[in-house]
């Protein structure tokens, strides 16, 4: 098993937030930004709209559905505050909290959309994440979840290929973390099964990078 405390989580991420976006290139083939665009492209989110992005990290997502929808309002959150200073730095548009994910300081019915990519998955308890994300949903809104997949020789392959490259680095053992995390996460049926626990319906389910990411759209 794996130290999924809030704490503890927290704390490696604040430690490799410096390096985080070179790190997250290089893993990534410098791919992740395409595919968070394309899946972001698949909420046709509309003028005006409210979007959290909810474990943003460095903003990533929030900076894409910002550049592609320049009047949404968009507002990032993420429990590291080494993380939103980084977010702050980067996007100057856009507004950043830090937050927990399993107890949001906002009301209820409050976004049209929520958008985390690479985030529940690191959450302690994900239940609680899940209804948080449900409670500030407006009625019809849509959250968008991204993360990786499990099994498949691509997926063992890139595991393999990630602890080799942590070797090098300083903070190795976050990226330890994060295939050994990734093994625990739930995926495929039981993640569906999941979001319906909390209320959500399936709306659009797809695969990217060879089957190494999965995503789904939910409705509230």
């Amino acid at each position: 098993m794996i130290d999924k405390k809030s704490e503890t989580i927290k704390n490696m991420f604040d430690k490799i937030s410096k390096n985080y976006d070179f790190t997250n290139n290089i893993i990534s083939f410098f791919t992740h930004k395409k595919i968070k665009r394309e899946a972001i492209l698949n909420l046709n989110i509309k003028p005006y709209s409210k979007v959290l992005d909810l474990c943003t990290g460095t903003g990533d997502f929030a900076g894409i559905i910002k550049k592609i929808n320049p009047n949404a309002n968009v507002i990032g959150v993420d429990f590291s505050q080494n993380m939103i200073n980084i977010a702050k730095s980067k996007h100057k548009n856009i507004e950043f909290y830090t937050q927990d994910a399993m107890n949001l300081n906002f009301e209820d019915n409050f976004f049209d959309y929520v958008v985390m990519g690479f985030g529940l998955r690191n959450t302690e308890n994900y239940s609680k994440v899940l209804s948080e994300i449900y409670r500030i949903l407006k009625k019809d809104g849509e959250f968008l979840h991204l993360d990786f997949n499990n099994g498949g020789i691509i997926n063992k392959i890139y595991d393999s290929m990630v602890l080799l490259f942590s070797n090098f680095l300083k903070e190795k053992s976050a990226y330890k973390y994060l295939i050994n995390s990734k093994k625990f996460f739930y995926s495929g049926l039981k993640l569906l099964n999941l979001f319906k626990s909390c209320g959500f319906k399936t709306v659009l389910k797809k695969s990217a990078a060879f089957n190494v990411i999965s995503y789904q759209i939910l409705k509230k």
